[in-house]
């Protein structure tokens, strides 16, 4: 009675545990991590094109996951796209003259940010804009181009 009282409670903790590691890996795998991070601060920049670049997508800087962003708009007045960006807080002296380009993880991957330090020694602040900026490499536009210059030997591809 007593032994199957004590296996009983043995598979029970072991459920509670397997449970509690699905969960993890769940919340690992889909992202959702970042809720229970500490918050960090915000930084925009603007880009002609963002591509497939989504919300939540990842922000790094030399390989390494710094942030990840947390908005994207469209700005009326320049027609460009608006990003905003969150910044984990332990990151603070990124230079004011970091460049942000859009990168594709693998061939076919996810789109991220990747940050290229710059040298100036005034640093990213909450609110601040990062100024220098390369858009996203559409892959639809240079297989489009470079049929196009196969199309009319002689003549200028136009893009």
């Amino acid at each position: 009675m007593q032994s199957t009282r004590r296996l009983e409670l043995g598979v029970g903790l072991f459920a509670v545990l397997g449970l509690g590691a699905l969960l993890m890996l769940s919340m690992k795998v889909s992202n959702l991590s970042h809720i229970f991070a500490e918050t960090g601060y915000l930084v925009t920049a603007r880009f002609q094109n963002i591509g497939g670049l989504k919300v939540k997508s990842p922000v790094k800087m030399a390989g390494v996951r710094i942030g990840r962003v947390v908005a994207i708009q469209l700005d009326e007045q320049a027609y460009q796209a608006l990003v905003t960006l969150e910044i984990e807080a332990n990151y603070t002296k990124i230079p004011i003259d970091t460049k942000a380009s859009i990168f594709t993880a693998g061939l076919l991957g996810e789109q991220y940010i990747g940050l290229k330090e710059g040298y100036e020694e005034s640093y990213l602040t909450e609110n601040g804009e990062i100024f220098i900026t390369q858009p996203a490499l559409v892959l639809e536009q240079l297989i489009g181009q470079f049929l196009l210059s196969f199309a009319s030997p002689g003549q200028e591809a136009k893009p």
